[in-house]
């Protein structure tokens, strides 16, 4: 029995995409069919962060999403962060610190800051452990991770007076 194809269009990091996608086929499938894999598919039940993406600047865990519900969205993955070359405060803010290992969890983690700073923009670390609570980091880089927020929270503060 053949699956249906829906065609679907949608902007990923800030390019048009159109696509055919099976009515059970999740984000994170469309995305390895489109050659970007820094999502990944780890636990397929939403509960360790690996495979987060940012769908109109929201959260969601592209493992339970359907591909389909992407139409007329914008979705922004980590291979989106980094700009002409030049990587995003958060990404540099994770290499400073160590704040990764294996690097398996590190685009869930940095999507997760992004979409946290961009709401609270000078969060206590409280606030950084809650929200960052649906991502798991096996290697246990934790201190280096919250260390990474708070070095980003100073980079983005140094850019942002630069561009005023």
């Amino acid at each position: 029995m053949s699956s249906s194809k829906t065609a679907i269009h949608f902007v990923l990091n800030g390019t048009k995409v159109s696509a055919e996608v099976g009515t059970n086929q999740n984000v994170i499938e469309l995305l390895n069919q489109l050659n970007y894999r820094g999502a990944r598919e780890s636990c397929g039940q939403g509960l360790c962060g690996a495979c987060t993406v940012l769908i109109d600047g929201v959260a969601f865990s592209g493992c339970l999403e359907f591909a389909a519900m992407l139409d007329g969205k914008e979705v922004r993955t980590i291979e989106g962060f980094e700009k002409d070359g030049v990587l995003d405060p958060i990404q540099e803010a994770f290499i400073e610190a160590g704040a990764f290992q294996c690097g398996f969890c590190t685009p869930g983690f940095i999507l997760m800051i992004g979409q946290l700073l961009d709401k609270n923009p000078n969060p206590s670390e409280d606030q950084i452990r809650h929200y960052l609570s649906g991502n798991l980091c096996r290697c246990g880089a934790y201190p280096e991770i919250i260390k990474a927020v708070y070095l980003a929270i100073g980079k983005r503060k140094t850019s942002n007076s630069l561009h005023q």
